[in-house]
């Protein structure tokens, strides 16, 4: 597909509707904090003509080790997903998807790719719960993160992506609000400069992964 520039306004409204995208429901979505602005958009990727700093977070793996982002992938082909285990659609989905592609790839491209999981609802999705859902709904290799709230939520801020703390329905369902967008890290530069919203597909997860890994644009 022909790539073409996308204005600054009409990108904005893209990211925009992709931050108020969440898990669940309730009244009040997150809201998106960045600008983004899209230098082109495939069928599903937007590459970003202002790329993301990768964001500072520290927080624990499901062994329940520190882990630095910034440090542990740094010079690696990265996304990074926002989610919590008890998500009825979305992130189950997503995950699946990236799984699904990962696998199509070459053995060595496998092992490049990094996929790193942060939970929204860090309350419930301790290490230990990371751990026992991460396979099933992903990947073994996938990395999973929780900590502290605030700094999850500080974390998401620096990729434009909106979190709310978890809140519990009238029915007792437990509801995190989050936006479903998939950063993309290039190893060239360590930037965010690939976006996807919930509806990529493993196929395009598939077709893009190739140049990703090799810090090319989609």
């Amino acid at each position: 597909m022909r790539k073409k520039t996308v204005p600054a306004a009409a990108a904005l409204a893209v990211a925009a509707a992709l931050a108020l995208t969440a898990c669940g429901s309730g009244d009040d979505p997150a809201k998106p904090i960045a600008d983004v602005s899209a230098q082109a958009k495939t069928q599903a990727a937007t590459v970003l003509d202002q790329p993301f700093t990768k964001p500072d977070l520290v927080l624990k793996d499901t062994r329940g080790k520190t882990y630095d982002f910034r440090e542990q992938t740094k010079g690696k082909p990265t996304l990074i997903y926002f989610g919590y285990t008890n998500c009825p659609d979305v992130c189950p989905l997503t995950m699946s998807n990236i799984a699904i592609a990962r696998k199509s790839l070459p053995k060595a491209d496998q092992d490049k790719l990094q996929v790193v999981f942060v939970t929204t609802d860090p309350e419930r999705d301790t290490s230990a719960e990371l751990a026992k859902w991460l396979p099933s709904a992903g990947d073994p290799s996938f990395v999973g993160l929780t900590g502290d709230f605030a700094a999850i939520q500080a974390g998401a801020r620096q990729l434009g992506i909106g979190i709310d703390p978890a809140t519990k329905e009238k029915d007792g369902t437990v509801v995190s609000m989050h936006g479903a967008q998939v950063i993309a890290f290039s190893p060239k530069t360590d930037e965010g400069y690939v976006l996807y919203g919930e509806d990529a597909s493993s196929d395009d997860y598939a077709k893009d992964l190739p140049k990703i890994i090799r810090g090319e644009n989609p």
